[in-house]
């Protein structure tokens, strides 16, 4: 059962700036006004609401090193119909998030 609840602006703040990384304009990416946590909301990852059984891809891939010096990969995610579908974050030991990142502290991975 999906627990929905209403997206955070450090949330948009970084998926806007991931969407100008890559150059694409946010006003074609719209952003839901309400997500769902993964795992309860232990690493940070979210559901943007795109259709998860037409997943398209990964949009772009950055790192962030979280306050207990653990890496966090973080990848923005795409369905098939244009619309984004997740803002997925995976810290290397699995461990909670303690910090959420902001932009200036992401290092660029790779884009897809």
């Amino acid at each position: 059962m999906k627990q929905l609840r209403e997206i955070r602006e450090n949330e948009k703040i970084l998926i806007q700036y991931l969407l100008q990384l890559l150059e694409l304009d946010v006003q074609n990416y719209p952003l839901p006004e309400m997500v769902d946590e993964y795992e309860g909301g232990k690493m940070g990852s979210i559901s943007l609401g795109g259709d998860v059984d037409a997943y398209a891809g990964d949009l772009i891939q950055v790192e962030y090193i979280d306050s207990d010096q653990t890496p966090v990969v973080i990848t923005l995610t795409r369905d098939s119909h244009g619309k984004l579908l997740d803002l997925d974050f995976w810290k290397t030991d699995f461990s909670r998030l303690i910090t959420y990142p902001t932009p200036d502290r992401l290092i660029l991975n790779k884009t897809l």
